[in-house]
């Protein structure tokens, strides 16, 4: 492993703002488990989380603009998580934090109810039929949202991939879930039902921008 990758993986572990679990097996309910606002943040505001963050832009780009909301980025790579904790320190983002765990993890470190939305921003479509599992919007990961999110709480999708786009939608639809907003192409949208869609965006959102590539959303709840 690359000297650079090994400082920064010590140096996450003394950052205030950085979860990153020792996980033993079986795993057992983290102590933060339905406190997170409460124990790490110190409030009571809402939380949001964007898993597969990378390197946080994302996260931080929201918590910037709602200051008076938690939001964490989940991702398993650490030398990304490094990026947008230390990012958020040197901009005193109080209110955003990094969790370093798989997100199908999410049920042993939330509480049902715990969280308001959750954001999927240009996740790996996994295009290959023996690998829809692991898709961040299969079945199997709606099961775990549902289950961390508040009645009426949000699911986004922010895309490339007219596949994954596709599957999505079709997945949403066919179980019954509230379509709130969909689109094959944000940007050219006269109105969007939050601001923020178009303000904040990732490192790879902006290169698919650059290259004409049209960016999809959808936007759901659980019936």
């Amino acid at each position: 492993m690359p000297k650079k990758k090994l400082i920064r993986f010590e140096q996450i572990s003394s950052f205030p703002n950085v979860v990153q679990p020792d996980e033993h097996y079986p795993i057992s309910d983290h102590p933060l488990k339905g406190k997170w606002s409460e124990m790490h943040f110190g409030n009571s505001h809402n939380l949001i989380l964007e898993i597969g963050c990378g390197k946080g832009e994302y996260t931080l780009a929201m918590a910037g603009k709602n200051p008076h909301i938690n939001h964490i980025g989940i991702d398993i790579k650490g030398d990304r998580i490094w990026r947008g904790a230390h990012d958020a320190i040197n901009q005193n983002l109080h209110n955003a934090a990094f969790l370093r765990i798989q997100a199908q993890l999410l049920n042993y470190y939330f509480a049902p109810g715990e969280v308001s939305e959750i954001w999927l921003t240009f996740p790996d479509p996994q295009q290959q039929k023996s690998r829809e599992r692991i898709r961040l919007t299969s079945p199997y990961f709606l099961v775990i949202y549902r289950n961390v999110l508040k009645p009426q709480g949000v699911v986004h999708l922010k895309t490339d991939h007219d596949m994954l786009f596709a599957y999505t939608l079709d997945l949403v639809k066919k179980n019954g879930h509230t379509v709130n907003f969909q689109t094959k192409n944000l940007y050219n949208e006269q109105q969007t039902p939050n601001g923020l869609l178009t303000e904040c965006k990732t490192h790879y959102e902006n290169i698919y921008i650059n290259k004409g590539v049209p960016i999809k959303y959808l936007q759901f709840m659980f019936g």
